[in-house]
């Protein structure tokens, strides 16, 4: 099986919001098709590692199949949220769509041709 290697945009989309210091972010795939590479690939780790230099704590992620969408909790993310952090913008508004650029393999015959 041949696979390629794209950015989550290519096949889903995401929502994303805050609350405190932890930022939630919402990816749900464009395609039911598309659901078990997340499943498989877009791991809490990966997730983690994927915002390491802003998410200090843990990343849960919470499965829901019935959407076909996965559900990240970014703890200790945003300095302390939005009253009490020093950045720029301390809320997790950005986060989603800086999800959709974490790379990942998928089964070319899953993808539509460009």
């Amino acid at each position: 099986m041949k696979v390629r290697k794209v950015p989550l945009w290519r096949i889903a989309h995401a929502r994303s919001g805050d609350k405190g210091d932890a930022s939630n972010v919402g990816l749900i795939a464009d395609h039911p098709r598309f659901y078990e590479v997340l499943l498989r690939q877009v791991t809490a780790e990966r997730v983690k590692a994927h915002f390491h230099a802003i998410c200090r704590g843990e990343v849960e992620r919470y499965e829901v199949p019935n959407l076909h969408a996965l559900n990240f909790i970014l703890h200790d993310a945003l300095g302390g949220g939005g009253t009490e952090s020093l950045k720029i913008d301390a809320q997790g508004k950005t986060h989603g769509q800086g999800l959709l650029l974490m790379e990942i393999e998928v089964p070319e015959e899953l993808l539509d041709d460009d």
